[in-house]
């Protein structure tokens, strides 16, 4: 099939290359000429396991080709897929929807046959049906289909979770549309996948149900987590004791930070603000924002303690700064708001990321990017293990330094307590 991905993001890329991948001709069209000029040259902007070898072996079978050229790519296509941002509203909690109307606009003057005309993107509900009436407005309703077909990509896992997903979920009550978009998908139903047709509007709220539905449960252990600290508890005897419960499911029920990424601080957001709009009360949703954006000012507390309330000057290392292990995504990372309170408290900041340098924290003062664990640990008072990155699961910190001794505060409960403080370090985890 000929597919036409708008917007090259996170979500727009890796659809886009592995719709190739499976046989499909797609045309990945965004606007910023310095992003397409990158993919042209087969430079990927964004980090995600894997995707710089499809994209430039799809690219070589010329199944995949970038563009800026927004109507020619729509005429040449059969699907067209929106996949821009919509991000949290600067004056509010709903969703910006601004990209995706602009895109329906352009698609509703490059309709030259029917078209199926697909939301990717994370839309609250009614959405689908602003889009068909900005189409309608150029265009015959026998002209087009516009279909809900939302992503469940992990940042990180991405291609896994495209190639081998739970479900697809499909929302729209034509006949023809739904036909097609099972075609469409046909290669990873035959390897297991479900396929589910719903309404248009059904489609849009499972994505945002099934994200709050685990920021929820990531801030409930995260709670649960502060219980046990003050009872003498492991917590992680409460995920596993309650994760064997198969109506409960251990996964997402890992103490840490804050919630943060792409998806959940603006989709829970969204969804309370819809819930709003159609004067329903999602009390539970509004607690857990709450809770979520409390997390970071508690273990910074946690660190004031950790350091007997005598920050200034002290050295702070942390290990890991994105939101997530294998990703370089720093959106609503708890680091964002951590290491600026402890940098105006007058520490002295150094951190290393398997990604990088970190242009967040560039105009900080006394906050240092290193690009070696062993270096940014050397002389250091606290090291905090923020992110969990495969590359400090099994560091040896007696031999990483020889001579001094620093704090290790764990907020991913990477290491066993008892075999750190027995190499000589002050340990400190997350609800243990």
């Amino acid at each position: 099939m000929k597919l036409c991905m708008i917007g090259t993001g996170y979500v727009g890329l890796v659809s886009g290359v592995c719709f190739a991948d499976l046989g499909n001709n797609v045309i990945c069209v965004d606007k910023d000429t310095k992003k397409i000029d990158l993919l042209l040259k087969g430079k990927i902007p964004i980090y995600e396991p894997g995707l710089s070898e499809l994209v430039n072996k799809n690219y070589r079978n010329k199944r995949l080709k970038f563009s800026t050229n927004l109507k020619k790519s729509i005429i040449e296509s059969d699907i067209i897929f929106i996949c821009v941002g919509t991000p949290t509203k600067k004056s509010g909690s709903s969703a910006d929807l601004s990209q995706i109307f602009n895109a329906a606009k352009e698609i509703s003057l490059s309709i030259n046959k029917f078209k199926i005309v697909v939301t990717k993107s994370t839309v609250p509900v009614t959405t689908g049906d602003q889009i068909e009436k900005i189409l309608r407005k150029k265009n015959s309703s026998k002209k087009f289909s516009v279909v809900s077909n939302p992503e469940f990509l992990r940042e990180g896992e991405a291609i896994r979770d495209f190639t081998y997903p739970d479900r697809i979920v499909v929302g729209s009550n034509d006949k023809k549309s739904n036909r097609l978009m099972h075609s469409l998908y046909a290669p990873l139903i035959s390897k297991g996948a479900q396929y589910i047709n719903t309404s248009r509007r059904a489609a849009e709220l499972i994505k945002y149900a099934s994200n709050a539905f685990l920021a929820t449960k990531i801030t409930f252990i995260n709670e649960i987590a502060n219980l046990c600290e003050n009872t003498g508890i492991n917590v992680e005897d409460i995920s596993i004791g309650m994760g064997l419960d198969k109506r409960i499911g251990g996964r997402f029920l890992r103490a840490g930070p804050a919630y943060g990424g792409s998806c959940f601080p603006k989709d829970t957001k969204a969804i309370t603000s819809t819930a709003d709009k159609f004067k329903t009360n999602l009390s539970v949703i509004k607690s857990v924002i709450r809770s979520n954006e409390s997390r970071s000012n508690l273990l910074l507390n946690k660190i004031y303690k950790i350091l007997n309330n005598k920050v200034k000057n002290k050295k702070i290392t942390f290990l890991g700064v994105t939101f997530k292990a294998n990703t370089d995504d720093m959106r609503d990372s708890a680091s964002l708001s951590m290491i600026p309170a402890l940098s105006k408290k007058g520490a002295k900041i150094r951190y290393f990321d398997p990604t990088g340098y970190k242009k967040e924290f560039s105009k900080l003062k006394n906050v240092q990017n290193f690009e070696n664990i062993k270096d940014s640990v050397q002389n250091t008072d606290l090291v905090i293990i923020h992110t969990e990155w495969n590359d400090f699961k099994s560091i040896n910190f007696k031999n990483l330094v020889k001579g001094k001794k620093f704090t290790i505060y764990d907020m991913r409960n990477i290491y066993s307590p008892s075999k750190i403080r027995k190499q000589g370090f002050r340990y400190f985890s997350i609800g243990r």
